[in-house]
């Protein structure tokens, strides 16, 4: 059964940084071999999509946080990150690690992110 298990949420001040992470375990899956994707829901609003990388390592990114959070991976540890630069309260929600495979879709737990001083 593949799992994806998020960490490296927190609280963090405006203009702050944190870096998400993503481990994927389980059957045979390489996260090399598929895309990979972060999204984020806040309060009352839907979920999102905040960044995605494809099996052949191109990137995109919602306009809200272009330049400045990175999306990126680490075949070695099966695991992606979002690394997130000049937060703002706006960017507060939890964050998802999200993958399709085998036709199905596959979610992590979700990490709280709050940008507030």
């Amino acid at each position: 059964q593949l799992q994806l298990v998020e960490s490296g949420g927190g609280l963090v001040q405006p203009g702050g940084s944190l870096r998400l992470s993503c481990a994927a375990s389980g059957n045979i899956f390489s996260i090399y071999a598929n895309a990979m994707g972060w999204y984020r829901q806040a309060p009352g609003k839907q979920r999102e999509l905040v960044a995605a990388i494809t099996s052949g390592g191109s990137t995109n990114y919602a306009d809200s946080v272009k330049g400045r959070f990175t999306i990126s991976r680490d075949n070695a540890k099966n695991t992606v990150y979002l690394q997130m630069n000049h937060l703002k309260p706006e960017d507060t929600a939890v964050y998802y690690c999200h993958t399709l495979y085998g036709n199905r879709h596959y979610w992590g737990q979700g990490t709280q992110v709050t940008v507030s001083s």
